[in-house]
């Protein structure tokens, strides 16, 4: 199957007008016709069956089925700290949709080497993941927060941090994770996270891990995590 994304489609629309660089995409590049059917999804856990009625410029199809995905039995907030090369981040993005995660926050540590980030470029890769790996629900993907600012905002679910500083008690990730709850997982940048960083998320009550013996860089460390939360919840 060849998925496309139109995030403006809704589960009672009829039809899909493409844009231009879609349309574009249909006629010149995959020389679909009138006539064609294509899969296309909004991100948000729907697939529609198309048939094309006009292509050109200004492709449009028509609805024919809509189909849904159904939920995770679990709900996973990664919030990451960019690395310094940007194409590390974004293999991130890639194989964390792949594998099942359901919102991205990059956050600016002590230790950050990269304080600004581009988000259309992160939404493109998250879009391209989803399409991929035949997703129906594309990530949230919210602004970039410092650790101060992410851990004053989030205090829901289960909250848990992994860092490497070993005269710390910790504890490993996959025997800490309850099954079909709400957690959110903070992965530091090269250098991990300050002590100063450590104790104030221990003193609101963060749940210390480990991922286990491997020193890792951030990107692995962060799918490392979101695969450990895959397995905790298959059925």
């Amino acid at each position: 199957m060849q998925l496309f994304y139109h995030p403006e489609l809704q589960e009672k629309d009829t039809q899909v007008i493409f844009p231009k660089d879609e349309s574009k995409h249909i006629a010149k590049v995959l020389r679909k016709k009138e006539g064609d059917v294509l899969e296309v999804t909004n991100g948000k856990g729907f697939l529609f069956t198309v048939e094309l009625i006009q292509t050109g410029n200004q492709a449009l199809a028509k609805v024919l089925e809509v189909k849904t995905e159904e939920s995770a039995p679990y709900y996973l907030h990664m919030a990451v700290a960019p690395t310094k090369m940007n194409d590390r981040f974004e293999w991130f993005l890639e194989k964390a949709t792949e594998i099942g995660v359901h919102e991205i926050t990059p956050i600016i540590c002590d230790h950050s080497e990269r304080k600004v980030v581009k988000l259309n470029r992160f939404e493109r890769v998250l879009q391209s993941a989803m399409k991929q790996s035949l997703h129906f629900r594309i990530p949230k993907l919210n602004e970039p927060l410092t650790f101060s600012e992410f851990l004053s905002a989030h205090t829901e679910g289960d909250r848990f941090i992994a860092h490497c500083e070993d005269d710390k008690e910790r504890y490993l990730l996959k025997n800490s994770i309850k099954p079909k709850s709400k957690s959110v997982m903070l992965i530091g940048p090269e250098g991990d996270f300050s002590s100063e960083e450590i104790e104030k998320a221990l003193e609101q009550n963060w749940q210390p891990v480990s991922l286990g013996d491997s020193r890792l860089r951030t990107e692995t460390a962060a799918i490392v995590a979101c695969h450990t939360f895959a397995l905790a919840n298959q059925e």
